[in-house]
């Protein structure tokens, strides 16, 4: 029973990885931390599973042809860079007892930006991303950028970089929302990775947990990847601007010393969009063919 239970949330999480182009830590971390985990030992399994679910939907989204590899790779390596310059600023944090005060007043702050951001009303990007050839010096430094931002938030907050990735490239690089979630998948697995190899070579890993997780993360991301097909670039974002506030309510509840109703909170909407994802997959299956 136990290991059905850990398989089907390493399913139900990673539908909102391969449609939000997130890695799943987001979700994951807390609830490994209601049910007896310590934060290292949630934290890395975390990193685990979020590999797996995004290897899972980069592979969806490259049989789509969804991703922008330049883009990917440049945000990725820079990503991996900045992960290594957050550690001491982490510690730092830490060691003065800032951390606890610091990391919550940030995540709600970014949050609460890019949930504005992906609900404000403005043009869905329905085209693909042309790149000038003249401009590549531009993109190239504008890629190290986000990379950098991603990296150095995702290990300063404790999650993947995903949720920081996808709006920016909405929002400032005139990515179209599948294309933002897709590139950032593929960054992810790289920034994730650097964690990982850092965790796992100063603490035990409890794999059996992880390998768990991600076996329900191979098909869950897949669908969650095929589900952006039949959802328009806006509703996506919208989708994704209502999971920032859900996130946002979940901290504030969190701080108030009601995790568990903040958990509740995260379960809902989880819950909500793997019916709403799975029920719009169905329909797209059964309709005849014109």
């Amino acid at each position: 029973m136990e290991f059905l239970l850990f398989i089907l949330l390493g399913f139900s999480i990673s539908m909102l990885s391969g449609f939000f182009g997130i890695g799943g830590g987001l979700v994951l971390t807390p609830v490994l931390l209601l049910i007896g985990y310590t934060p290292i030992e949630a934290i890395s399994t975390s990193l685990l599973y979020t590999i797996g679910t995004s290897m899972a939907g980069v592979y969806a989204h490259f049989k789509m042809k969804n991703i922008q590899w330049k883009a990917a790779v440049i945000i990725g390596a820079s990503g991996v860079l900045a992960t290594q310059v957050a550690y001491p600023v982490v510690s730092w944090l830490e060691s003065n007892g800032y951390d606890s005060t610091v990391v919550p007043i940030l995540y709600l702050a970014l949050l609460s930006y890019f949930a504005y951001k992906m609900l404000k009303k403005g043009k869905g990007n329905d085209s693909a991303v042309a790149y000038d050839s003249s401009s590549n010096g531009q993109s190239f430094r504008k890629f190290i950028l986000i990379g950098i931002i991603a990296g150095f938030l995702s290990t300063t907050l404790g999650v993947g970089g995903g949720f920081i990735i996808v709006p920016l490239l909405i929002a400032y690089y005139a990515f179209s929302s599948k294309q933002a979630v897709a590139t950032s998948l593929a960054g992810v697995i790289l920034i994730v990775s650097a964690g990982f190899i850092t965790y796992a070579v100063n603490n035990p890993i409890n794999f059996k947990v992880g390998l768990l997780l991600i076996a329900g993360a191979i098909i869950g991301a897949q669908l969650g990847a095929r589900a952006t097909s039949f959802f328009r670039n806006r509703s996506i974002q919208k989708l994704l601007g209502f999971l920032y506030i859900v996130t946002v309510f979940s901290l504030i509840l969190e701080m108030a010393e009601l995790s568990t109703f903040g958990l509740v909170a995260l379960g809902s909407y989880t819950i909500f969009i793997n019916i709403f994802l799975l029920t719009r997959l169905l329909k797209k299956k059964v309709q005849p063919s014109h």
